[in-house]
């Protein structure tokens, strides 16, 4: 018997300073069984920090040639490649030929990935950004995730913080690019 995946709803009231962007957010996301909690987790806080108009999650693990986020134009044009965990050289290479711009959200290590992508051939590889999300962050929200959900999450010069059920978990965002 085959495992399904779990669903999960969201409800959050985004303030994103840095970037002024103000909204309140439902939306659902599945978790696919092989998909560690970590990755889920960075998943989510990805798709909030990158929020805009055309944002869009992949059909996941049953289409690997697209990004895990993407952001389309109104014609269906490709404008943001957003790629999450750790990515290979060549995804990275695959992804900047075919996105105006490429962004990476990680819960790794991102030395560690840069030395991985090291002496590899990753078109435009000082364009592409790395954010390197808060570790504990991320395990803290692990540990209080829950197939329904209500945050509040804010982003204020490159600390994000998150609210949730009266709790205020923080993190610094990491900013840097592959090379």
């Amino acid at each position: 018997m085959a495992l399904t995946s779990t669903m999960y709803a969201f409800e959050v009231a985004l303030a994103n300073v840095d970037r002024g962007v103000y909204e309140s957010l439902e939306f659902r996301m599945a978790m696919h069984p092989s998909e560690s909690a970590e990755y889920f987790v960075a998943r989510l806080l990805a798709y909030c920090l990158e929020y805009r108009e055309g944002i869009a999650f992949s059909r996941g693990i049953s289409d690997p040639d697209e990004p895990p986020l993407s952001v389309r134009d109104l014609t269906g044009s490709l404008q943001r490649w957003i790629e999450l965990g750790a990515p290979d050289a060549a995804r990275l290479h695959k992804a900047s030929k075919a996105a105006p711009t490429v962004v990476i959200y990680t819960h790794r290590d991102p030395a560690s990935l840069r030395r991985q992508w090291e002496g590899e051939k990753i078109h435009r590889a000082e364009q592409i950004a790395l954010y390197a999300l808060d570790r504990a962050l991320v395990d803290a929200l692990v540990l209080v995730l829950d197939r329904r959900m209500r945050l509040e999450l804010s982003v204020t010069d490159g600390t994000i913080f998150v609210n949730v059920a009266g709790t205020t978990l923080s993190g610094i965002l990491d900013v840097s690019t592959v090379r």
